[in-house]
């Protein structure tokens, strides 16, 4: 499963929105003016098809536990804020065309297990750890699509376009929305990898069990969290384009289980310079510093 997807905005296959932004009391003007500015190609794309604001009257195909998961994450998203460091608050109502809100672009999955994705285009197209999606190629042909919250509370559903179990990546698209307005809040994808050191965000789902424990415990996370942390350069015995086992970037930021899928973004700048990968190699990362 493969295809080309234009991430600019450009593509006519795809369609955008802009939703609420979590830090929503801080940047209502600045989510109104990157809504105003952006180019409105819509005339060539199709509709992304409503989902109504009601859950309990989808007809999804979800299993209980999911479907649990889904009302759960949905309601907590709805009723919390993700703050932002005032630096990058400043740096977004500075220049919101080009410093975009990286909390406004993350999703988490309504899975039971933890997950997360970034939007990374206007078109809603959504980037993620290929083992987030499926664990095996068995797995993916069951279901073409996954069900999704994003930071803002809107509940969306994005058909799989590409999956890469190699390099633990996975593109989806979104089709359905609850609010299916364009263009959706994205991250831009950094065009280089950043500095030694250069500090960084992530933004990205916890999982709820404690893994650690030898007891059930809850971990008593947030559905998302953001932590702080600088880059820490590349594994040498590692190669980059491989992430089946473990990854080569290096970063101190807090991650846990879950993370999967979490957006690294460039602290300067917003962009996003790398996701998550499996929960081991982000340990690795932590403890080779």
């Amino acid at each position: 499963m493969s295809t080309t997807i234009d991430t600019t905005g450009a593509s006519p296959n795809v369609t955008t929105r802009q939703t609420r932004s979590s830090t929503r009391q801080a940047l209502t003007s600045t989510a109104s003016t990157q809504r105003d500015q952006s180019p409105d190609s819509s005339s060539k794309k199709p509709p992304i098809t409503p989902l109504p604001s009601d859950y309990s009257r989808w007809r999804i195909p979800l299993p209980p536990e999911d479907r649990d998961a889904l009302v759960t994450k949905h309601d907590w998203l709805t009723t919390h804020t993700i703050p932002l460091p005032k630096d990058v608050l400043r740096s977004i109502s500075l220049d919101p065309m080009t410093y975009l809100n990286p909390v406004d672009a993350t999703y988490v999955f309504a899975q039971a297990e933890a997950g997360t994705a970034v939007c990374v285009s206007p078109d809603g197209i959504l980037l993620t750890c290929a083992h987030c999606v499926a664990e095996n190629a068995g797995e993916l042909a069951k279901v073409p699509f996954r069900v999704l919250v994003s930071a803002s509370g809107n509940m969306v559903m994005a058909q799989i376009i590409s999956w890469d179990p190699v390099r633990d990546l996975a593109l989806l698209i979104i089709d359905k929305a609850q609010s299916p307005q364009r263009p959706f809040p994205y991250a831009r994808i950094a065009s280089s990898p950043p500095k030694f050191n250069s500090r960084l965000l992530c933004i990205g789902h916890p999982g709820s069990e404690d893994l650690e424990s030898r007891k059930k415990k809850k971990t008593g996370y947030g559905t998302l969290e953001l932590s702080e942390g600088a880059f820490r350069g590349m594994a040498e015995d590692q190669d980059p384009h491989n992430n089946s086992k473990i990854g080569a970037l290096k970063h101190d930021c807090w991650t846990y289980w879950g993370h999967s899928g979490a957006g690294l973004f460039d602290r300067a700048t917003g962009n996003l310079g790398r996701i998550i990968g499996s929960s081991g190699s982000v340990s690795r990362r932590v403890r080779d510093e």
